[in-house]
């Protein structure tokens, strides 16, 4: 397969796509005012602690508190927590810390590095408990108002605040630091035994006491050398990290910020199997060919200026598959189509068939077009960053063995997406249910705002409905003034349905309720909206009789 990132920027925004055997795969788009949070580090405080729902929420200083489940707390806060008077008691076991602690941090933000325990007093609530596949059920190590420190691992979405997670993890090219955990793991990708064992051996010569990490893909057949200088640049980080923690006064702050989106896909997406790296901007080009020679010089020469006339995204035939990542119908090459809609609650997919002329013909014909959704579809979630629920309506079939075949299909195209899924059999109703991992805002969310007028449904009030407002008005009017003259604000289209008919609608109005009304256009106004003005006050006095 030939992979290729295509990296566009403009004066407002940064676009990236990755492009398999020529077509669009993922698409990435930074913009200024959405600021990209994931991979974020903060000194957090905790706020509630619900045991209900085996969560706590945590102030990390961005306005809204994040989200931290249970099953994202670190080993090292469970039963993590000794009451003074065990304290002073020498013979108890103690429980796991990373090393001894600096004597010049204070208490708090040495519990919240791991280097002392978290103390609560006799009286204080008893702690939260959860239950792990690991350990049973453990306690977990949060009290209200600890200061603890904790990185977002995915975007706030609707009206739901960021997600946190205790396991903290800083990334490199070749290897994922774990400053709180002790184990060290290695790509299952990697599958030679002896390379494996080479690459544990390095990392516990490498690493400090208590730390832990991940070594990556990208690290096969690396030198000592070159991975050496990886673990070092994260170690160097961390240290930046415990700096900014005494620098926080124990306040919610951030500690470290991830690199920015073209850093972060450079770094992360950047593997052998990808031919070409073609970036249209020069300050663009020189932070990723500067970051290569220090990384990973070996990939420096895929790295090319981009100095054709057209567009970049032009030049790559790409606009068009970015287009149809807002549409909200997508046509199929066989006549079919499929529309998309994000709800509240889920994803939700309709898949609508093209033109058969006989039974047999249509269970042809609706295979097809199945097999053709299930590709364009798993393309779509990925370029949209649909996530969480999402419930596919296909196109009925009789055959339970065509409904396998699209179940197949589906579950094909889903593997290859970097985001873990979950797909489930076609029911009876020729409905599928899937899970994908959500990370980041969808696209929708991103790039685009509630509508002011529809606030986001999609649709308004009917004209007709808005004219039944004002006359509900006008009749509360007449019942509570003697004024016989008025002023009507009203948006253009409703001007228009008002004016209609050989009899207007606006006179008629006139006439049922004996009064003057003068009509007047606003292009301020909501379709849905209207406002009446005192001819005698010179006044708005719209709300005087609503």
């Amino acid at each position: 397969m030939k992979k290729e990132i295509i990296i566009n920027a403009a004066l407002n925004e940064v676009r990236i796509a990755i492009t398999e055997n020529g077509d669009l795969a993922e698409l990435f788009i930074e913009i200024p005012d959405k600021e990209r949070l994931v991979g974020n580090i903060y000194m957090g405080r905790v706020g509630k602690v619900i045991q209900g729902m085996n969560a706590a929420f945590i102030d990390i200083g961005i306005g809204q508190d994040g989200f931290l489940h249970f099953s994202d707390v670190d080993s090292s806060l469970e039963d993590s927590f000794i009451t003074e008077e065990e304290d002073d008691d020498e013979d108890d076991d103690e429980p796991f810390l990373p090393p001894i602690p600096d004597a010049k941090l204070t208490d708090s933000a040495a519990m919240a590095l791991r280097k002392s325990p978290a103390k609560t007093k006799k009286s204080a609530k008893p702690l939260p408990t959860f239950s792990t596949k690991r350990s049973g059920v453990v306690s977990i190590g949060l009290q209200p108002k600890q200061n603890i420190i904790v990185q977002v691992v995915r975007e706030a979405y609707s009206s739901k605040g960021v997600r946190v997670s205790t396991k903290v993890s800083m990334a490199g090219r070749y290897v994922v630091l774990m400053p709180f955990e002790s184990a060290i793991g290695v790509s299952r990708k990697i599958q030679s035994i002896k390379e494996r064992k080479r690459l544990r051996r390095l990392a516990k010569s490498i690493l400090p006491e208590g730390f832990g990490c991940i070594i990556r893909t990208a690290a096969e057949e690396k030198s000592e050398t070159e991975l050496r200088r990886d673990w070092e640049h994260l170690l160097d980080i961390w240290k930046e990290v415990e700096a900014n923690v005494k620098k926080s006064n124990n306040h919610p702050a951030l500690l470290y910020q991830d690199k920015n989106l073209t850093g972060s896909v450079i770094r992360d997406l950047f593997t052998n199997d990808v031919v070409r790296v073609a970036v249209d901007s020069k300050k663009l080009y020189n932070e990723v060919t500067n970051y290569l020679n220090w990384a990973s010089p070996d990939l420096d020469s895929k790295v090319e200026m981009y100095k054709g006339k057209k567009p970049i995204f032009d030049a790559y035939r790409l606009e068009k598959a970015i287009s149809d990542t807002y549409a909200r119908k997508i046509n199929l090459p066989s006549g079919g189509s499929i529309v998309l809609d994000q709800t509240e609650a889920m994803f939700v997919v309709d898949v609508n068939s093209g033109r058969a002329s006989s039974d047999h013909e249509q269970e042809r014909n609706s295979l097809k077009t199945n097999l053709e959704a299930a590709y364009a579809i798993a393309q779509q979630l990925r370029l949209r960053d649909a996530a969480g629920i999402i419930l596919i309506d296909f196109i009925d079939m009789a055959f339970e063995e065509n409904r396998k075949k699209v179940f197949n299909e589906m579950r094909r195209e889903m593997n290859r997406d970097r985001a873990k899924s979950t797909v489930y059999p076609l029911t009876a109703l020729n409905l599928m249910q899937m899970t994908r991992q959500r990370v980041r805002q969808n696209i929708t969310e991103r790039l685009s705002d509630n509508c002011p007028t529809c606030a986001g449904t999609g649709r308004v009030q009917s004209r007709s409905v808005v004219l039944n407002a004002i006359e509900r008005w006008l009749h509360s009017f007449r019942m509570g003034s003697r004024e016989f003259s008025l002023l009507l604000l009203v948006h253009p289209t409703m001007a228009e349905f008002l004016l209609e008919g050989s009899i207007s609608r606006i006179s008629r109005l006139m006439i049922k309720h004996f009064i003057k009304v003068k009509l007047q256009q606003s292009d301020v106004l909501r379709p849905n909206e209207f406002k009446f003005y005192s001819t005698r006050q010179q006044r708005d006095i719209t709300q005087d009789f609503s």
